[in-house]
């Protein structure tokens, strides 16, 4: 692996630790990048579900997803992560990612916030099977994105080791607050 960007960093550890053919949720759906790499997991006999917020974001997604002829293995949900509790049980996916911020290209005054994405993790623990894991692409900076990350820090701190393992990544020799890669994964 040559790509450090932080979403391709993600995509290889998801990869390694979660089997090919299952159930994955796309949190942040933004540009579709992270929908289509886990509609390629899903392959023919899995399935993805991808929220976002913003129309534009479902349009981009379903145009990647048709391209590559993976629009049958996804069902893209114009509504926040927060609720992603209202379209999944319990303890059903295999993996979720969430990539906090804006949409790239995007207004930054669209952006997830705190609240809802601590929100959104917290129900997403409760859907992750056991053996399951959950990316965070967490951005700092701008309006919201100091308090966004420290406040999903000092909730993922606060999970019981023996139900969660939470590995918390850092480039640490990049300026300008670089993005943080965190990975969880459900004992």
């Amino acid at each position: 692996m040559r790509n450090f960007q932080i979403t391709h960093w993600c995509h290889e550890v998801i990869r390694s630790q979660v089997p090919g053919g299952g159930f994955y949720i796309d949190a942040t759906m933004g540009k579709g990048k992270d929908t289509e790499f886990l509609c390629e997991l899903a392959g023919d006999s899995g399935h993805v579900l991808a929220f976002d917020i913003q129309q534009e974001a479902v349009r981009m997604t379903e145009s990647l997803l048709k391209q590559r002829g993976f629009a049958e293995r996804a069902e893209l949900i114009l509504d926040g992560h927060e609720n992603m509790g209202l379209y999944v049980k319990e303890e059903s996916a295999d993996a979720i990612c969430f990539n906090f911020g804006y949409l790239p290209g995007g207004s930054h005054k669209i952006a997830t916030s705190a609240d809802t994405s601590l929100a959104a993790v917290t129900q997403g623990l409760r859907i992750l099977k056991h053996g399951g894991m959950m990316s965070l692409c967490i951005y700092s900076g701008g309006d919201t994105g100091f308090e966004e990350k420290e406040k999903l820090l000092a909730y993922l701190k606060t999970l019981p080791p023996k139900e969660y393992t939470v590995i918390v990544n850092q480039y640490y020799n990049r300026e300008n607050n670089p993005p943080m890669p965190v990975f969880i994964f459900k004992n």
